[in-house]
């Protein structure tokens, strides 16, 4: 009989996560948790780790400007439970209002925290096989790291854990200890519910200390293991803009390594930003000075860069994307765009479309092979296959009150400086004279033209500009033409 794979089970009973601290440090009216990374707040981040557990229950503790974080959870995760901490007593405190929302729980139930935006699910998942292989009643996930203060330290006794001591309330000999509690645990239901019933506000800052419970464990005889985790930087908290920054830089490394990984051609990490959302083929070249964020997704062999930003953009296969900055847009298979582009909400680019320097467009859909080259505002349009837009076209697309749609058909030719006052309809094959201000509809293989006469008025410049250098020059360029140096003086033009 053919051997089976293993399919592991990593589901819980349930999840605590703890976001309710102030945050003080992050001097933001902004709550802490609702700081962002990698395109999501450090609350998302955590939840989004949590989720891998597939926990029956997933509890998010709010304290601190608990409106703005309840409402942030409400948009990117409605799958939670909201229990609230009314005052800032510790984290037994926190996880006892976690439990509250939770009555009748038995199984497994992970408390972790919403400030450690390098925690990964699979190290979550690792952490609960652990617990149930050792039979633990509690297991800590811990990490040996260079500089423990501030960390409380883990106290073993053989391969089980005695106990933690804060370090506030640690010995010199216990101060000397390296490896440090990550604040993220596996608990029975009951083996907490109980130790929380019993905490007591016995240390040095009078507060319910979540370690308090691995203690009343060790009293109950159950067994406490630990996890060390190599990779101490999961276990790193955020507590200040330096932290923030310092946890964004190397999560924004591990997922340029895992998209490199993956066969995507990034020159130079140190200037590329690549959101948690985001999604690459095989292929794609990533050049200095881009950031890809929100849900942006990139086929193969195209090259996104330098110096430019796209947030929530479809790009095509084998694009060219350089110097610009999109939003909400879809940009076609061997497009080139930039550079210097805009590309606003609502754009979308067919194949081989060209979108040259200084182009702005919002709301417009340009057809496959056609060209907007230099200079031009299009917003509100609608480009036929083959199209080209002349140097400086502006589609007039507001009245001061609406704003309406103008549309160019297929193979037709916009001339330079041209100005479409919407709503317009230039037909197929059509053209439009260079520096033409369309108010009118143009028909299929018609040429239209809307601008004055020239005319040439013979010795303004004498007259207007007398004593200047260009009056000078133009004096000697008659002279010379009397003379029959440059040939006949120019035909007169009326006044």
């Amino acid at each position: 009989m053919a051997e089976q794979d293993v399919v592991v089970d990593n589901r819980v009973a349930a999840v605590v996560i703890m976001a309710a601290g102030a945050g003080t440090r992050m001097r933001s009216a902004i709550p802490k948790v609702l700081h962002r990374i990698a395109g999501k707040s450090l609350v998302a981040l955590a939840i989004d780790t949590a989720d891998a557990l597939e926990p029956d229950r997933l509890v998010v503790v709010v304290g601190h400007q608990r409106e703005q974080v309840t409402q942030h959870l409400a948009e990117v995760a409605p799958h939670v439970t909201i229990a609230v901490q009314e005052r800032p007593l510790g984290t037994g405190d926190a996880v006892r209002a976690g439990m509250s929302a939770l009555p009748g729980i038995t199984g497994e139930v992970v408390v972790t925290s919403g400030d450690v935006p390098l925690l990964t699910g699979q190290t979550l998942q690792e952490l609960v096989a652990a617990h149930r292989e050792d039979g633990n009643a509690v297991t800590l996930l811990t990490a040996v790291v260079p500089d423990p203060t501030g960390y409380g330290r883990i106290v073993r006794d053989g391969d089980e854990v005695a106990r933690i001591v804060e370090h506030a309330d640690a010995s010199d000999a216990e101060l000397d200890l390296t490896e440090i509690n990550s604040g993220i645990y596996v608990f029975d239901a009951a083996t907490l519910a109980e130790g929380l019933a019993a905490l007591e506000a016995g240390n040095a800052k009078g507060e319910l200390y979540l370690t308090d419970v691995v203690a009343h464990a060790r009293a109950a005889g159950r067994r406490v293991g630990a996890r060390i985790l190599a990779d101490h930087l999961q276990t790193e908290g955020v507590n200040d803009r330096a932290q923030l920054a310092e946890r964004a830089a190397e999560l924004n490394r591990r997922i340029l390594a895992g998209w490199m990984a993956a066969g995507v051609t990034v020159l130079d990490p140190a200037t590329t930003w690549v959101q948690a959302g985001v999604d690459l083929a095989e292929d794609v070249t990533l050049l200095p000075g881009t950031s890809l964020e929100g849900a942006t997704s990139v086929s193969r062999g195209a090259t996104i860069g330098p110096d430019t930003t796209l947030i929530d953009v479809e790009v095509g296969e084998n694009a060219r994307v350089l110097r610009t900055h999109a939003e909400l847009a879809v940009i076609g298979p061997d497009a080139t765009v930039g550079p210097f582009a805009y590309l606003r909400p609502g754009t979308e680019l067919g194949v081989r479309v060209h979108v040259g320097a200084f182009v702005e467009t919002k709301k417009a859909i340009v057809g496959d092979g056609a060209k907007v080259p230099h200079l031009t505002y299009c917003g509100d349009a609608e480009i036929g296959p083959g199209a080209n837009i002349g140097a400086g076209t502006i589609f007039a697309n507001y009245d001061g009150v609406t704003k309406s749609t103008s549309t160019v058909g297929a193979h037709s030719f916009i001339g330079s400086d041209s100005v479409l006052v919407a709503p317009v309809h230039i037909a197929d094959g059509a053209y439009v004279a260079a520096g033409s201000t369309i108010t009118g509809d143009v028909g299929p293989g018609e040429l239209a033209v809307s601008r004055g006469q020239q005319r040439n008025i013979r010795g303004w410049v004498a007259r207007k500009r007398s004593g200047t250098r260009t009056a000078a020059a133009a004096e000697a360029a008659l002279n010379r033409a009397e003379a029959g140096d440059e040939g006949s003086a120019p035909m007169e033009s009326g006044e």
